[in-house]
This record gives C-alpha cells, structure tokens and sequence, in this order.
C-alpha cells in the first residue's frame, strides 16, 4: 500500500526559514510526479510547489517564487520543500501529494500525506 509522510513542520518567526520532508513508498517514486500543497481553514486547498519525476522542471505559483524551493532525491523516496522568507500568510497545514503529472491542481494527485503544520508568528 502507498504511503506518503510528511514531517518538519512547526513554529517560526516572520523572515525565518524551515525545510519540509516527504517520504514515500509503496510505489515506483521516480514514476511519480510530486507536489506540495496547503490548506488553512476554512479556505480551498492550493499549490505551492510541484516537481517533475526526476527532479529537473519544479514549478511555482507567483506568491512562493523565490521564497520555496522543492527538490527531490529520488534514491531515498523523498522530496523536500525548503521555505525561507517566511510570512505569518504562509500559516498553514501542508500536504505532500503523488500524481501522474506536475501540474498546480489538487485534482491532479492521487496520493496524499496527512499534512504537517506550519506556523509562522511572533
């Protein structure tokens, strides 16, 4: 069975930085584009970041370009999203998410983490 788990959530100040994991199984990695969503509450769930299967074409919407980078390490079933530059906007449950293409859509993805919280504040 597919597995994807995210970790390295937490709390940060305004302008600091934190580096998000995901770890994956149960499927062929390098087959998969991967992607990185968030949600607040009460709000649509959004892209910030995708990547293609080996890792040479990410993509970004406008409002994260560059603060986020993703990357990926196909060797260890992982892809990362580094954030720096934080905002108290970018508070936010983040989701990991495995899909057939890179593309900036939730409906796009299969596969999905159980999300890691990110907590931008003073």
């Amino acid at each position: 069975q597919v597995q994807v788990v995210e970790s390295g959530g937490g709390l940060v100040q305004p302008g600091g930085s934190l580096r998000l994991s995901c770890l994956v199984s149960g499927l062929t990695f390098d087959d998969y584009a991967m992607a990185w969503f968030r949600q607040i509450p009460g709000k649509e769930r959004e892209a910030v970041s995708s990547i293609n299967w080996s890792g040479s074409t990410p993509y970004y919407p406008s409002f994260v370009k560059g603060r986020f980078t993703i990357s990926r390490d196909n060797a260890k079933n992982t892809v990362y999203l580094q954030m720096d530059s934080l905002k108290p906007e970018d508070t936010a449950m983040y989701y990991c998410a495995a899909g057939p293409h890179p593309i900036l859509d939730t409906h796009g993805y299969r596969y999905w983490g159980q999300g890691t919280q990110v907590t931008v504040s003073s």
